[in-house]
């Protein structure tokens, strides 16, 4: 063993790796990343330059580099500042376009009401030709719901719509059914008729609320037929019996209607 082997001197040698050593670098993947991110871009670019029109492009491009466009509402003209279709531009097929769904049901509803606000003058007595049709029309009660236009034929004191607790109908309802098939023969929209009575003892061994209701609104479904109404426009005969009163006292014999809706 040599004498010196103590006091050998020991190399010690480090090898710093390069950063571009073969496939162990990173920087590829970024130039990859960035190169996916470009195609992304410009693919989609070429589908929205496909599949909008000339204005909806203006309006991203406006989007992007916004300006302000002064207007009556203290805002732009649409979503992206550009201006808004009408109906007859944005139908177009491969336009990517669609129609205001809202604005088109917005028209619907006030033509409706335009409408049921002149049947409403013709059933409460403001259009009554005579003294004897506005005592007659004292029976009809409208009001506006979000189904349509309710119709209530209702009893008045001393004068009830039909005979006793019968469904057999009184002179009023038969004159009432001719003045609704008139006034409702002047619109196409269909109707829903309704039966309700008042509450009877419940002593009774057997309540005639239900079927009563049922056979009263049956019995003004016919006699709008007699008096020449459309049968197919009717597109619900219901019984709701003593369920929905309009009177806090359920024995009210104001709670005895029949209503015909007028649906939208």
């Amino acid at each position: 063993m040599p004498a010196d082997s103590g006091n050998s001197t020991i190399i010690i040698k480090r090898v710093v790796a390069s950063g571009e050593g073969g496939h162990h670098g990173g920087a590829w993947k970024v130039a990859y990343a960035d190169f996916v991110t470009a195609m992304m871009a410009f693919f989609l670019l070429m589908w929205l330059l496909n599949a909008t029109t000339e204005k909806q492009r203006k309006g991203l491009a406006e989007y992007f580099n916004p300006t302000i466009i002064q207007t009556q509402n203290g805002g732009s003209d649409s979503t992206f500042g550009g201006k808004d279709e009408t109906a007859e531009e944005s139908s177009g097929e491969g336009q990517g376009a669609s129609k205001d769904t809202r604005q088109s049901q917005s028209s619907e509803d006030a033509k409706f009401e335009t409408m049921a606000r002149e049947v409403q003058d013709q059933l409460t007595g403001s259009g009554a030709e005579s003294m004897q049709m506005t005592n007659i029309l004292r029976h009809v009660v409208t009001r506006m719901t979000d189904e349509g236009l309710v119709i209530e034929l209702t009893d008045l004191t001393n004068e009830p719509l039909f005979v006793g607790d019968t469904a057999q109908p009184g002179p009023e309802l038969r004159e009432l059914s001719g003045i609704l098939t008139r006034v409702l023969g002047r619109v196409k929209n269909d109707v829903a008729i309704s039966g309700h009575v008042r509450a009877y003892p419940e002593m009774l061994i057997q309540s005639p609320v239900w079927s009563l209701s049922d056979a009263r609104a049956h019995t003004l479904r016919n006699l709008l037929g007699e008096a020449g109404f459309a049968d197919k426009r009717v597109q619900r005969v219901t019984s709701f019996a003593d369920r929905r009163n309009r009177s806090m006292n359920p024995m009210d014999p104001g709670n005895n209607r029949i209503e015909v809706i007028l649906l939208r």
